[in-house]
């Protein structure tokens, strides 16, 4: 399975084939310049809306095929352009803080991580602030390691990122809602004032799962290694982890992990779930496609005391078709990165790329507007448990990690959605 990760390669040579008839060349960037990614992806974006524009003057004749391949490949090149430019901005705020962005460490933790790595030592400091082993046999990895990996989390699941992110010590979550139902009336003077409604209050539980990885080296390789092993395990973990979070996370059914959100929206299966009700659903008139006029809807259907940090998710084929809306004026609704460290955005709200979000094809949710943070509570059980085990598979010896995540929708009032028909 291929795992989630920043597009961090280079793009000095990024080009794209196509037939003879129209040849495309990616504009050339220094993959570690911010200044060069805008401006290539300035350039990329204008030769797309030149294709687009085209492309819209043939329709009453005969469209060209090769235009609108033409208009995906370099609306793929956009996507690819704007992920590096936000990995380079990634890695220079951990430069800026005088780090990696794996967060803080300590050397007396990381010594005791790398010796249990090799050879097995117990290590002796722990997260919870307490020594030995759990009942399950795994030791809980020091706080800086476990942060380390949450940190990588966040950057590779943005889902997790746009959340509010919770760290708790117990089995699960509870949260209590006041339903807000209070009874009131005018009264005269001398009236008698009867007794009113009082406001009911619900509580929701948000459970926890586990999620595990077993990466394995063989113990030769443990021993003579010249390379930072405990990066190497971060980087095994956090890479699975963040390719089952972001499956959760979307439509995760609850059984031994989070309820994704797709589960809360109207007519799905956690629909009458939360106490305040279903995320709301707009369904649009085309089975594969958007109009500008049902985007503007979208937004305008949220109230505006409610859309100061809303978003736009979806997924990255979705991405390339709401590029080329326009207004009734001709202007187009989507808008390319102008500013290191700022996203692309949709009719002025910031667009976020969520990968396995579904594709616009009949009867599928295709697209979440809203405050995701204020909607979807992700809950870390705190620490990271990792059991060296040089004994099931001989030469090999697997650290065993698991880490336990719970996820539900709190407010269900700040997300619309978008389904095709």
């Amino acid at each position: 399975m291929k795992k989630l990760m920043p597009a961090s390669a280079s793009l000095a040579s990024l080009s794209l084939a196509l037939p003879p008839r129209a040849v495309h060349a990616a504009p050339r960037a220094d993959g570690s310049d911010p200044k060069a990614l805008i401006a290539a992806i300035q350039s990329a974006v204008n030769e797309m809306r030149d294709t687009n524009d085209k492309r819209l003057s043939k329709i009453e004749a005969k469209v060209d095929p090769l235009d609108t391949a033409k208009f995906d490949r370099i609306s793929d090149d956009v996507s690819t352009l704007e992920a590096s430019l936000n990995d380079v901005m990634t890695q220079l705020a951990a430069a800026k803080l005088g780090g990696n962005g794996n967060g803080p460490t300590n050397p007396e933790h990381t010594d005791q991580i790398k010796a249990y790595i090799r050879k097995g030592t117990e290590p002796t400091v722990q997260a919870a602030m307490s020594e030995g082993t759990d009942s399950a046999g795994g030791f809980i990895v020091p706080i800086e390691w476990d942060r380390t990996i949450t940190d990588k989390l966040k950057q590779r699941s943005p889902i997790r990122e746009n959340s509010q992110v919770i760290t708790v010590g117990d089995r699960g979550f509870i949260r209590v809602y006041n339903d807000g139902v209070i009874g009131s009336g005018w009264v005269g003077e001398t009236a008698a004032r009867p007794e009113t409604t009082t406001p009911g209050l619900s509580t929701l539980q948000f459970d926890l799962g586990e999620i595990y990885a077993n990466p394995a080296v063989t113990q030769r390789m443990l021993d003579d290694a010249g390379f930072d092993i405990e990066q190497w395990l971060t980087s095994e973990v956090d890479g699975e982890f963040a390719i089952q979070e972001n499956i959760a996370f979307l439509g995760g059914n609850g059984v031994n992990k989070p309820f994704g959100i797709l589960t809360y929206v109207t007519g799905a299966a956690n629909a009458a779930k939360h106490p305040w009700g279903a995320i709301a659903v707009t369904t649009v008139a085309g089975a594969a496609a958007v109009t500008g006029d049902e985007v503007l809807d979208l937004v305008y259907s949220m109230p505006s005391e409610r859309d100061a940090n809303s978003k736009f998710y979806l997924a990255r084929a979705s991405l390339g078709k709401i590029r080329k809306l326009k207004d009734g004026q001709g202007n187009y609704l989507w808008q390319p990165v102008t500013t290191a460290g700022e996203p692309s955005t949709l009719v002025g709200y910031p667009t976020v790329e969520i990968p396995g979000m579904p594709a616009m094809t009949t009867g599928n949710v295709s697209m979440l507007f809203g405050d995701m943070e204020k909607t979807y509570l992700v809950i870390d059980r705190l620490g990271t448990r990792v059991l060296r085990d040089p004994f099931t598979n001989k030469p090999y010896v697997h650290f065993y990690t698991t880490k336990r995540v719970g996820a539900g929708v709190q407010n269900p009032e700040y997300m619309k959605a978008i389904k095709q028909a």
